[in-house]
């Protein structure tokens, strides 16, 4: 429930109860009070949220009604004792005005929101630097990316284009921050190499558009449901939205600064992915929970700018799709290289020359021109009775891996390095 005080000239008052009671309003009273000027009539509002929006609509054909919603929720206890316990099971999302006005709100100030921004730059170049996974973590509770990309989808929810303006606006800006921060970084500090966790985070699964999906869809339930009903906490939506973000656009900064313009790529692809993920969902979202082009003290909404809006987020959604399983294997290397695996393990096991003990399967940090290098590093135990020689062991492995991975496809240069690795003796004998 939320608690309304609203302010009226004097005798009009009963007519804000009537209206309260009209819309289930509980706990109500009314003060006579005087204002600067003159003589008014002060009614304290307990009402549902999801009778909130209608009972402002009705409000708003009163004489010099003022009001004030306060944006927590309250619980309005009623007699008899007894009933308490099932006057408080009740709890509804917000409503889609006070949505509308939060996702206001967090609009601040420049100076803090590009700090901010600034300032995760900092944490994701130590992180990718250093191959330090925690500070990832960091970073993204840091960045202030939620922010932009959720008021984006609110934007779009409502039509409204001066707010889709200024989210993207923003979006867009922080991200320039933390890419020219982690880019300065790197050419100042000399950084001539990729990580390997530059390399690892710069990898693209086949399904990746999943999460900022999930991402938008988390966001806005957050937003929505009031703060005793949400199960997680705003921090930790926030995260994963700045999961999508943070370290795409630390990697975008430093792979800029040393040249590696492949992981530039797959790092914007990311970039402009997540950002068409999360709109969509979210936008969809809160369609569902009431936002809607016009509303209570809302008309500058629009439904052309809501369905241009959706529809360019769908053909810019597919098109990164497209361009992702047409451009293979350069953003599909991480769903690839768990695919290669299990055929190079399929393949040792077919073969039965050798028992698979480990195999590493990866894309290289070498950029070798003209070719998309995959490297399987095998070991491999030597089957018992097999009497080939470990040469021959080793090479009827290697063609039969390499063969089998150009054979599905994979449009890369498999490199193959078997290891038949030997029991020791002891084993051999007691065996």
């Amino acid at each position: 429930m939320r608690q309304l005080i609203i302010q009226v000239s004097r005798g009009h008052g009963q007519a804000v109860l009537d209206l309260a009671k009209s819309h289930g309003g509980q706990n109500l009273s009314q003060i006579a009070a005087q204002d600067c000027d003159e003589l008014i009539d002060v009614v304290m509002v307990h009402v549902s949220n999801r009778q909130v929006e209608k009972l402002l609509a009705e409000l708003e054909e009163l004489p010099k009604v003022h009001i004030t919603l306060l944006p927590s929720g309250v619980i309005p206890l009623q007699p008899p004792v007894s009933e308490a316990p099932e006057q408080v099971k009740d709890v509804e999302a917000r409503s889609p005005i006070e949505v509308f006005l939060s996702g206001l709100q967090s609009v601040g100030s420049w100076r803090g929101f590009l700090g901010y921004a600034a300032v995760a730059g900092v944490v994701v170049w130590i992180g990718l630097y250093t191959n330090t996974s925690y500070l990832l973590v960091a970073a993204m509770l840091i960045a202030p990316f939620a922010g932009p990309a959720m008021n984006t989808a609110i934007a779009t929810a409502r039509g409204d284009r001066q707010l889709l303006w200024r989210s993207l606006l923003r979006y867009f800006a922080a991200l320039s921050v933390t890419i020219l921060t982690t880019y300065l970084l790197s050419l100042v500090l000399q950084q001539e190499i990729a990580t390997s966790l530059m390399i690892e985070r710069s990898q693209i699964s086949a399904v990746a558009v999943l999460l900022p999906l999930a991402a938008g869809a988390a966001g806005a339930l957050n937003l929505v449901q009031s703060e005793r009903n949400s199960l997680v906490s705003g921090a930790a939506t926030g995260m994963l939205v700045a999961a999508s973000l943070a370290p795409p656009s630390g990697i975008v900064g430093m792979a800029s600064a040393i040249g590696r313009w492949d992981m530039v790529i797959s790092g914007l692809f990311l970039l402009l992915l997540q950002l068409c993920g999360i709109n969509l969902s979210a936008a969809f979202l809160f369609r569902i929970y009431g936002l809607s082009t016009q509303g209570t003290r809302y008309q500058r909404g629009k439904k052309w700018v809501f369905f241009s809006a959706v529809t360019i987020t769908i053909i810019t959604l597919a098109s990164l799709l497209t361009w992702q399983f047409f451009n293979s294997p350069n953003l599909e290397r991480s769903t690839i290289t768990q695919r290669a695996n299990s055929e190079v393990q399929k393949v040792v096991k077919q073969e039965n020359l050798a028992q698979l003990v480990e195999s590493n399967v990866r894309f290289t940090r070498s950029n070798i021109k003209g070719q998309n290098t995959l490297l399987c590093v095998i070991y491999v135990q030597r089957s018992q009775g097999v009497t080939e020689s470990t040469q021959e062991i080793r090479s009827r492995l290697t063609k039969a891996i390499q063969n089998r991975l150009i054979e599905q496809g994979f449009n890369l240069t498999p490199l193959v390095d078997i290891n038949v690795l030997e029991i020791p003796v002891q084993n051999q004998s007691s065996s």
